[in-house]
């Protein structure tokens, strides 16, 4: 089997090797052991690898560079024009070529893909919407775009769509589906928490403002000046780390809050163990990969009502929303931390509800789809 993957995630090549984003990479390395030659159209970024990169595991891998490209600017659309003919004609006959194509959604290489794949109908493809399938959410146009195309069974022949949650009014080729970490060989006894001693408060994610990493700064800043014993330590990089430095080099917040940068899965691990609890006040996520990893280990999330964040944390029996008023959720937070009996309940609901969700189960399920194309 020839599988085909059409992907916006940058890449970068080292030594002959094929480097992307690591989660998506250990995802995709699961779907590559049950196919025989696999071709990648992406484009290739000049940047330095490092502990967030991951490389393609498979012998016979083939590589089709296409331009990055984006609509942000007049100037950067003008480029695009000149860019996509090149990129729709890489994309075409790499499908052609193809015992199954795999799209992945959403991303302009995304959009691009779902429009050249109308004209295979009869290849079997799947495609993987890890953005927010919530009809109602407010998205780009272009990503309103590729779902129109994706839950349209006409356009999209043969082809099974991978989103997250279940949702109303989705078509008879949409598949809820889920992305697993952690095999289930790493389940092991978890101690409980104790709640007596310091509070250990965990932010992971990209420093940028649709993540508000200072938002979960100020939630624990709040509850210290609440006579509270936190700590928070954020795991990630990005354009708001000078902004978030300068911002806890002031009034001592150094002394309990702490920017880890960049970390590999292991640190990661260890530090969702040591936890008690994740925040994650995104504005937008498709699966909050980082909530049902925290869970995996016991550490309570406290998340925005983004995406199917409220049904992987049980309607709050497993996890609380956020308002993403400081006020109410300092206070909210507060009142859980008064009670450890009820902390500890949930803790565990958590870790039981994320363990069912193994690679193991994920890598059945992906064999059950490949078989069906």
């Amino acid at each position: 089997m020839n599988f085909v993957i059409i992907t916006h995630v940058q890449h970068i090549k080292d030594h002959n090797k094929y480097y992307g984003y690591a989660p998506y990479v250990r995802e995709m390395n699961i779907w590559l052991k049950y196919v025989d030659t696999v071709t990648v159209v992406a484009p290739i970024e000049n940047i330095k690898l490092d502990a967030i990169h991951l490389d393609y595991k498979h012998k016979n891998l083939k590589f089709k560079e296409v331009q990055n490209f984006n609509t942000t600017s007049f100037l950067n659309l003008l480029q695009t024009l000149l860019k996509v003919p090149s990129i729709l004609w890489t994309i075409f006959w790499a499908m052609k070529k193809a015992d199954h194509i795999h799209l992945r959604c959403p991303g302009n290489m995304g959009l691009l893909g779902c429009l050249v794949q109308i004209l295979f109908p009869k290849i079997p493809k799947t495609a993987k919407y890890a953005g927010n399938w919530d009809p109602n959410a407010i998205q780009p146009r272009t990503y309103k775009i590729q779902k129109w195309i994706l839950n349209n069974t006409f356009l999209t022949k043969n082809m099974q769509v991978l989103v997250y949650g279940e949702w109303k009014g989705s078509s008879k080729n949409i598949k809820p589906f889920f992305t697993a970490t952690y095999s289930e060989e790493k389940k092991e006894a978890i101690l409980p928490r104790s709640l007596k001693s310091k509070i250990n408060f965990v932010f992971v994610g990209t420093l940028s403002v649709g993540k508000m990493p200072l938002y979960a700064i100020q939630l624990v800043e709040n509850l210290k000046k609440a006579g509270q014993n936190v700590q928070l330590s954020l795991f990630g990089d990005g354009v708001l780390r000078k902004e978030l430095e300068a911002y806890i080099a002031t009034d001592k917040r150094d002394e309990f809050i702490f920017l880890k940068g960049n970390q590999n899965k292991e640190t990661i691990e260890q530090a969702y163990k040591e936890s008690h609890f994740l925040i994650l006040a995104s504005k937008s996520e498709g699966w909050p990969k980082v909530v049902a990893e925290a869970m995996f280990w016991g550490s309570l999330p406290l998340t925005t009502n983004v995406s199917c964040v409220n049904y992987m944390i049980g309607k709050g029996s497993r996890g609380k929303l956020l308002h993403l008023n400081l006020e109410e959720d300092t206070q909210m937070v507060f009142d859980l931390l008064q009670n450890e009996a009820q902390y500890l309940k949930m803790s565990m609901e958590a870790r039981n509800w994320s363990q069912q969700y193994t690679t193991e189960y994920f890598e059945t399920e992906i064999v059950k789809l490949l078989a069906a194309s």
